[in-house]
């Protein structure tokens, strides 16, 4: 193949790669906040005087999640603007 094909092919599998990360990474994050929220509410309903507590360990916890999927849309877009792959072909 020519190195253009190759080119071609790094530049197809990178915007699929990307796809998947941010997809997969978004849909996972909004999953996990979902049942983290609702597991919340269910133990405010039951044990209202916890409420403060739990609340400061939801807020953590909402902020690790979201940091892992824009870590992920980071990668996407070093790989979207800065490909290392493509110095492969020369």
């Amino acid at each position: 193949m020519e190195n253009a094909q190759f080119l071609a092919l790094i530049q197809a599998y990178t915007g699929v790669g990307i796809g998947l990360i941010i997809g997969l990474g978004a849909a996972g994050a909004c999953i996990g906040i979902g049942i983290m929220c609702s597991s919340f509410l269910d133990g405010a309903a039951r044990q209202p005087e916890m409420i403060p507590t739990l609340q400061g360990k939801v807020f953590l916890l909402l902020g690790l999640i979201d940091a892992s999927f824009i870590i992920g849309v980071g990668l996407a877009m070093m790989f979207a603007f800065a490909n290392p792959l493509l110095s492969v072909v020369h």
